[in-house]
């Protein structure tokens, strides 16, 4: 994100990277980077090199860095989290390309990731270190089937990855370990998901179990017929959190909150959303367009549209305390969903309902009331805070600005520090001293400031390491579980995706092509490009290493959109009609909507 010239095209920062071939022409060399560009997946290099850093996503910024470090073939690479930003199918394609060039020139690569996935499929050496130390080396096929040390074995076992690989499957409920209200049938089996009431509220527990045969389970969890929550799911976490093993990943039980008003914590607490009422976000057609040309240049080209459309007619509901996850390609228009939602970009059409409310084309005094009911955790974490502040400062910026009456800054600063376990000895430190992990936890703190009902989350665990991504999700669900709060989750990361979401949206080229819930699309996926990224994820066992790309071909540019099904130039299953005839959102039997003229789970 910040290794790159803000102020210089890409066609001038990759030829500068060429200053050591002397011997090569400024059209031999700008070629070279249109070649490297294309290599690493970005599509219509031969325009997009003349674009800037800001113009590209986190995703696309990723490659085109590893564009740069690929310039001068390298005899020896080291990859610093070369696939941290990138989706499943653009790592399949990254780690395709440094497996060439390293046949091919016959390089040395040092890998240095928290991907274990990454690790198992590329590398044949490992060497595990911990606070600064070699703790464990090895061959591949020997750290991760016969790990010998206890810190190397705990960072497999947190892999969320792994246990879906059936290398480890997981038995009986997930939170059994951690339950004061466990028995034994939840130990010996996975439970299924009962209704709690009639508005979709329902929960994976034996405890609400009311089959004949549960009659005493159902005595010791009933109340006057109606469920009520686990005791205190803050203090059974707590219980792991203490663990020096890092954390495994885990929901915790949803858990509505019955505090009184005076007892919640934060000026805004008080204003509690109802129980019935409108959803907590309502969005429909959701168009977002973009001008990619100037109108003078666009009249001199005879160009009639000089626009793109990054996100279109994307629509999806979400209600207080769930979670709905939004996955796609690199440049496929999550973040851009996210940030018009949150006012951010403008949108060209659509609705956008926060609890009944339309806020698009609100001006920004009129939507300014709402952002402290609206949070956003952004995808850099350290880029997206003010160098020149302290954390005390940062964290206590939303107070400064909405301005609630009766708070008092340094009592707010030491409850948010508290709230996402950082030391209070922190307040005085500036960005720059924080770890990536510490980072993120200053975003958690500044985004849940005011006690906001809905968090647009853009990949809230990249760049860390399994186990302090285990510490910020369980940290996001024990906050949910105790607030009521609706995420929106934005991520790359399938295995965690489907750890914590209750729902999933999946984009292509801006469309939301497959909506349902969570675990159906990953057990059956109904789209074919929802096939490709399930079983995509790289998998956490060198004995598993992937020999084809989950998807072949290269993303389509935005601006020159295939006719038909924009999927069918990448799609095993295209026919002449996908080719034709653009298909249309359709129901599945299970609740699922996609838009496929052959819907693989129909």
């Amino acid at each position: 994100m910040t290794s790159q010239s803000p102020v210089l095209s890409y066609a001038r920062q990759m030829t500068d990277v060429l200053y050591r071939r002397p011997g090569m022409s400024m059209a031999e060399k700008r070629a070279r980077a249109v070649e490297m560009m294309r290599r690493v997946g970005i599509p219509d290099p031969e325009s997009r090199i003349a674009q800037y850093p800001h113009q590209f996503s986190g995703g696309m910024r990723q490659r085109a860095g590893i564009a740069m470090a690929l310039l001068m073939d390298p005899m020896l690479l080291v990859a610093d989290e070369p696939t941290t930003a990138l989706d499943v199918t653009m790592e399949a394609q990254i780690i395709h390309l440094i497996r060439e060039l390293r046949r091919e020139l016959e390089a040395t690569i040092m890998v240095v990731s928290h991907n274990l996935g990454l690790i198992a499929e590329l590398c044949d050496e490992v060497v595990v270190m911990y606070a600064g130390e070699v703790v464990e080396t090895g061959g591949v096929r020997e750290i991760f089937h016969r790990a010998a040390h206890p810190y190397t074995r705990a960072l497999l076992e947190c892999d969320p990855a792994r246990e879906r690989t059936g290398m480890r499957k997981p038995v009986g409920c997930v939170f059994a370990a951690r339950c004061s209200q466990a028995m034994d049938v939840c130990k010996e089996r996975q439970p299924a998901r009962f209704s709690v009431s009639d508005d979709g509220h329902g929960a994976r527990c034996h405890l609400l179990d009311a089959s004949p045969a549960a009659g005493t389970v159902r005595e010791r969890w009933s109340n006057g017929g109606r469920a009520r929550p686990p005791t205190d799911v803050a203090a059974q976490a707590g219980i792991h959190a203490a663990s020096d093993a890092p954390p495994k990943y885990e929901r915790a039980p949803r858990k509505p909150d019955t505090r009184e008003p005076s007892r919640r914590a934060g000026p805004f607490a008080s204003r509690a959303a109802p129980e019935d009422g409108p959803r907590l976000l309502d969005v429909s057609d959701l168009c977002v367009r973009f001008r990619v040309m100037g109108a003078l240049r666009a009249w001199l080209r005879h160009v009639r549209n000089p626009f793109v459309d990054a996100v279109l007619n994307a629509s999806f509901s979400l209600t207080r305390g769930e979670t709905i996850g939004l996955v796609g390609e690199s440049g496929s228009g999550k973040t851009t969903l996210g940030r018009a939602v949150m006012g951010l970009v403008k949108a060209r059409s659509g609705h956008a309902l926060f609890e009944g409310r339309d806020v698009l084309g609100l001006s920004p005094a009129e939507f300014k009331p709402l952002r402290r009911d609206m949070a956003m955790m952004f995808q850099d974490p350290v880029g997206s805070l003010s160098p020149r502040r302290t954390l005390k400062s940062l964290i206590t910026e939303p107070f400064e600005i909405h301005r609630p009456e009766g708070f008092d800054v340094d009592a707010e600063a030491v409850r948010l520090c508290d709230m996402v376990r950082l030391p209070r000895s922190f307040l005085s430190r500036y960005p720059h001293e924080l770890s990536g992990g510490q980072a993120r936890r200053v975003g958690v703190a500044r985004a849940l400031a005011l006690n906001p009902k809905l968090i647009i989350a853009d990949e809230p665990t990249a760049g860390l390491d399994v186990s302090v991504q285990g510490e910020i999700l369980n940290l996001m669900s024990e906050l949910q579980a105790a607030h009521g709060l609706g995420y929106m989750i934005i991520s790359h990361n399938l295995p965690v995706v489907r750890h914590i979401c209750d729902t999933l949206a999946i984009m292509y080229l801006g469309r939301l092509v497959e909506r349902g819930e969570c675990e159906a699309i990953f057990e059956r996926p109904a789209h074919p490009y929802t096939e490709a990224l399930v079983r995509g994820v790289p998998q956490p066992d060198p004995d598993k290493r992937r020999t084809l790309l989950s998807i072949a071909g290269e993303v389509p540019s935005v601006t020159n959109r295939p006719e038909g099904c924009e999927f069918h130039p990448r799609c095993k299953y295209a026919t002449q009609r996908c080719k034709a005839e653009r298909p249309e959102e359709r129901t599945l039997p299970d609740g699922r909507t996609v838009t496929c003229h052959y819907p693989l789970a129909d």
